[in-house]
């Protein structure tokens, strides 16, 4: 659309299917890779993507021509597809329902950027499931315990 501005950059996080930890790094880099080609190929602009073995973080400029569901429904089916399809892991691979989404201003991307960048080091000093709840609390999500991914730590 003619004259349509926009800067909206959102912080992505989503789970492997019951938490699993399979993604290895032998082929992390290559799943970023092929993500980055799906949400490049959908217009948006990646400026970050980076995880863990059970979880993912992707931080975009996002374009307002395609809803952030959509976006994050053409990306798990599709990572889901190639981990498949290149037999990855053992048995069938899947991305566990859901997402969390979070919007940052411009002066923060640099900010969020490092803390994607730092995913292992973060982790090796507190849970998925901290990280989760400490974003939801800090953006004032309200959330249902019953509804948030399975978490078995």
């Amino acid at each position: 659309m003619p004259n349509t501005y926009t800067q909206l950059y959102i912080h992505i996080i989503y789970a492997v299917k019951c938490r699993d930890r399979v993604i290895n790094k032998s082929w992390k880099e290559s799943l970023n890779q092929y993500t980055t080609g799906i949400i490049q190929k959908n217009g948006h602009k990646l400026l970050a993507i980076n995880g863990t073995s059970d979880h993912l973080h992707v931080f975009i400029g996002l374009k307002p021509h395609q809803a952030i569901s959509d976006l994050i429904q053409n990306v798990k089916a599709s990572s889901s597809k190639w981990i498949n399809d290149n037999k990855l892991v053992l048995g069938h691979f899947s991305w566990q329902a859901g997402y969390a989404a979070f919007s940052y201003s411009h002066s923060q991307i640099d900010q969020v950027i490092k803390y994607i960048n730092n995913q292992e080091q973060h982790h090796a000093q507190r849970t998925f499931r901290d990280e989760y709840l400490e974003l939801l609390s800090k953006f004032d999500v309200e959330y249902n315990d019953a509804y948030l991914f399975d978490f078995f730590e």
